[in-house]
């Protein structure tokens, strides 16, 4: 996969590039200043772009805003954001036009060559992730009314491993059921949420915008 690397530390930008070829993908570009990225996305015609989520000049949220601009232009190239802290908000905003192949997750999960290389590839098939660490403190946040509360004790832990980034055979495997299972489950999830008839990946992709916005 060709990959083009985002952050303003050389040594996260370097430490990046040597864990993605020791996987076998082709780093075109590292960048270390956000105005630099739609020039380089254009050269590198890269996958998948790494975005660092706080950058100069204000070092907020350039890589939200980043990762935005080029979805918008490229609605097809994965986007994978990474930050220090588990951030909510900036997960939900990230998923807010309720399309896939964004990813946000914290940089000591990214730290193993084989977990980055899984997450880009989900992120390249269409997919969304979201750090286990974000899904936890949003379940953590206690229960109000809202459309999860719909949801069996089941169908929650579900969509929970949805929000983390897994198949639905990957969930099968999690929960010990089968993947017919899962997928019964996940059409009462859709049902339950009251989401639209549409392609499976983005009723997926709007079923966990709604997980994170409502907890």
């Amino acid at each position: 996969m060709r990959v083009i690397v985002v952050d303003d530390s050389v040594i996260i930008r370097e430490g990046l590039r040597r864990l993605l070829e020791a996987e076998g993908h082709h780093v075109v570009d590292v960048v270390g200043r956000p105005e630099r990225v739609a020039a380089a996305v254009a050269a590198g015609t890269p996958d998948a772009v790494i975005l660092d989520i706080r950058m100069p000049p204000t070092f907020t949220d350039e890589g939200i805003q980043l990762a935005a601009a080029l979805r918008a232009a490229r609605p097809q190239l994965a986007v994978l954001v990474l930050s220090q802290y588990a951030m909510p908000e900036y997960a939900s905003r990230l998923l807010s036009d309720g399309t896939g192949g964004i990813g946000y997750l914290l940089k000591e999960r990214v730290l193993e060559p084989l977990h980055l290389s899984q997450a880009l590839r989900r992120l390249a098939d269409g997919g969304v992730l979201v750090d286990p660490e974000v899904v936890g403190e949003l379940l953590a946040a206690g229960q109000r009314d809202d459309p999860i509360d719909r949801l069996s004790t089941r169908e929650r832990e579900v969509l929970q491993l949805m929000a983390e980034g897994l198949s639905d055979r990957g969930i099968a495997e999690r929960l010990y059921v089968s993947a017919n299972t899962v997928g019964t489950h996940i059409r009462h999830v859709f049902h339950k949420l009251g989401l639209p008839d549409g392609a499976a990946d983005n009723r997926r992709v709007l079923a966990v915008l709604t997980f994170l916005q409502h907890r």
